[in-house]
């Protein structure tokens, strides 16, 4: 089968795309006939050699697929062959067919293509995951998204809408800050051009947010802080700013603050299935009525894999990047 694979630690010049061995599905895993493979910072992270591949996994990227059952090992008897589905993996996903344990496999919402199931399951996993069973968010909860327009932040504002609480964007351009609040954003911070703990203050009526999800780590740990209201979650999902910053703990201990972070892609294997039951159950039936849409930005070909990182790194992105197995649509 054809696969990406990375020669090295590096840039897009150490990308390469490889005949490799078909994988085999042990007892409790499929195989996948993959559609298409959705693109995520844990890729290029791990292109750059910052991000280990978990003991056992697969070296070649991809943290999320959509396809069809090609096969099932010894012990899966709910998977047809031929059944459309999408799947939460370790790695594995740029490559025309992949190996999962069952359980972190689901159904494709109805309405959705098959294509664009692609980018559900990281996206969806991650939000309810954090947002959901990590910081217990509330009806009527202020809920501060850094990036809004991103992959994740997308998913998030519409399922903060759909579940009664008070979303807030942070966005990098006037585009941005519209399409936050198009995709459910009650208000969006221009964080070029505004100081996002003074208009969440302003924003809130002095609350402050009582959740914040970010994804750039270091370099916000302080003003998120100075941004949460009293009993406030801070879920730190993604070091895009830095991985070592200065704590103010006193604020934490005066606001009775928590302070979080969390990784999707190192957890047990029963973890990440029992999310994807969730999810499938409670998240599925809200993509299927609309409430939640898919948001593509662009699809690539497995051979213009190259191209397709590059795009997920232009400062003008909105929504997931992902690669397809057969011809460019």
């Amino acid at each position: 089968m054809r696969a990406v694979t990375y020669t090295g630690a590096g840039g897009r010049e150490v990308l390469s795309v490889e005949d490799v061995a078909l994988p085999v599905p042990g007892p409790g895993e499929v195989l996948i006939k993959v559609t298409a493979a959705g693109i995520n910072r844990a890729d290029l992270l791990q292109r750059a050699g910052n991000y280990p591949v978990p003991e056992g996994a697969s070296e070649v990227p991809g943290l999320e697929v959509s396809g069809t059952i090609e096969e099932t090992g010894a012990g899966v008897g709910n998977w047809d062959f031929g059944t459309p589905v999408c799947a939460l993996l370790a790695g594995g996903g740029y490559a025309e067919y992949v190996v999962v344990p069952a359980g972190q496999v689901v159904p494709v919402p109805d309405g959705v293509s098959l294509t664009d199931a692609a980018g559900l399951p990281e996206v969806a996993a991650t939000c309810w995951s954090n947002l959901i069973q990590q910081a217990a968010v509330g009806r009527g909860d202020w809920v501060l998204v850094h990036g809004g327009t991103g992959g994740i932040g997308s998913f998030a504002l519409q399922l903060l809408k759909v579940l009664g609480a008070r979303p807030v964007a942070t966005a990098g351009s006037t585009e941005k800050v519209q399409r936050s609040l198009e995709l459910g954003a009650e208000a969006a911070i221009n964080h070029r051009e505004e100081d996002f703990v003074a208009r969440m203050e302003e924003i809130t009526g002095g609350h402050g947010a009582d959740v914040i999800l970010d994804v750039m780590g270091a370099k916000y740990l302080e003003k998120n802080v100075a941004a949460l209201a009293r009993g406030g979650r801070l879920v730190v999902i993604g070091l895009q700013g830095g991985a070592s910053g200065t704590l103010p703990i006193g604020k934490v201990m005066g606001k009775n603050a928590v302070v979080t972070g969390t990784m999707l892609r190192p957890r047990p294997v029963e973890e990440k299935a029992a999310i994807m039951r969730e999810v499938a159950d409670h998240v599925w039936p809200l993509v299927t009525s609309g409430a939640i849409r898919t948001t593509t930005d662009a699809v690539f070909a497995l051979e213009d894999v190259a191209a397709a990182q590059d795009r997920f790194e232009e400062a003008d992105r909105t929504g997931k990047i992902l690669l397809v197995t057969e011809e460019r649509p």
